[in-house]
């Protein structure tokens, strides 16, 4: 099978990695086009994954539509001297519509009910929509629902061990609590009509958590002189390891709080509520959701240091952990059983 992915962002590395080798392993092909986003390109390179660059895309809604067509003739071009069979992606329009214009099936995952923009761009060219059982979004006849959540297509302990010495990367003790702060953009099209943070408030968060727990910073933003010294560095291949042994999150990327969770640790999102986001409150009670206001900002900051102040933290995520694990399903074997059942049915007689 000759399979194209799109990757529009470094979660969507995560999602098909795992994918990418045991299919890879099986003799299956794979082209794989990667938006210049973050540290896309640098996972890929240290996960081993041959990409062709489609560029760093726009950041404007106007930008993302005038991008579209230059996208897509990049896609088609490659996808023609490729000859895909299938195409699969995070909701990628561009996937999508080429694999329309090649009469070619495209499968995309779509956990994200206010990206809406997004699914008039992709829905209409796509052949399957997959969503986690908690999608909350409007439902169309096409769309296959799974008992997981996306982070499982990579950290399900079938897929990752954590290498405890990402401890001595970041520089802390052994037992030394740490929490990260995570900060975007807010650029991506269905982030529009929200500012996040404001930069006092990101200072109040630095000054009442590093009272229990020392700080580290990811931010898609720069950060002001004052918070560049909370900055965090190391490999972007290694923050899943710092995500296992840290104590807290707190920030506004519904990926990495779901990251947490599924990792046992306690996480404080700041945004508009996902249905994903809302069963890990909700019935695991590991992700603490406010909304971006000014009032749910210092909300969010207490209960930051209420968590910090418990006994017993991370004994207890860890119950709730493993109870997220024999309930959901490890994600990336379900798309490979998915995919080689839908080719199998489409094109071997």
């Amino acid at each position: 099978m000759r399979i194209f992915i799109d990757i529009g962002h470094p979660a969507h590395v995560h999602y098909f990695k795992n994918f990418y080798h045991i299919m890879s392993e099986k003799g299956h092909d794979f082209l794989i086009t990667a938006r210049q986003k973050e540290v896309c390109h640098n996972l890929l390179e240290s996960f081993n994954i041959p990409f062709v660059n489609r560029g760093k895309g726009r950041k404007s809604t106007i930008g993302k539509v005038l991008y579209l067509p230059k996208a897509n003739y990049l896609l088609l071009k490659k996808a023609l001297k490729f000859r895909p069979d299938i195409f699969l992606s995070f909701s990628s329009p561009y996937a999508a519509q080429v694999s329309a214009i090649l009469n070619k099936p495209h499968i995309a995952f779509d956990d994200t009910e206010h990206a809406r923009l997004g699914r008039i761009m992709y829905r209409p060219f796509t052949d399957l929509v997959l969503s986690p059982e908690s999608y909350k979004g409007e439902k169309i006849s096409k769309q296959k629902f799974f008992k997981g959540f996306m982070e499982l297509c990579y950290l399900h302990p079938n897929h990752f061990t954590p290498d405890e010495s990402v401890i001595d990367l970041l520089g802390v003790q052994k037992g030394e609590r740490y929490i990260l702060l995570r900060f975007v953009s807010w650029y991506a099209t269905h982030d529009a009509g929200h500012n996040g943070i404001s930069i006092e408030n990101k200072r109040n968060a630095v000054k009442e958590l590093s009272k229990y727990a020392r700080v580290f910073i990811s931010s898609e933003e720069p950060l002001p002189e004052d918070l560049k010294e909370y900055r965090i560095s190391i490999p972007p291949e290694k923050m899943h390891d710092v995500l296992n042994y840290a104590t807290l999150f707190y920030g506004e990327s519904a990926t990495m709080a779901s990251e947490y969770a599924m990792l046992g640790t306690p996480a404080i999102y700041l945004n508009e509520s996902l249905g994903y986001i809302e069963e890990l409150e909700k019935k695991y009670g590991l992700v603490y959701n406010f909304s971006g206001s000014t009032k749910d900002q210092v909300r969010s900051i207490e209960k930051g240091v209420e968590i910090l102040q418990g006994n017993n933290l991370k004994e207890e995520m860890e119950i709730k952990r493993k109870q997220i694990i024999r309930e959901k399903i490890d994600v990336t074997n379900f798309l490979i059983e998915l995919v080689e059942d839908f080719y199998l049915q489409k094109y071997v007689k």
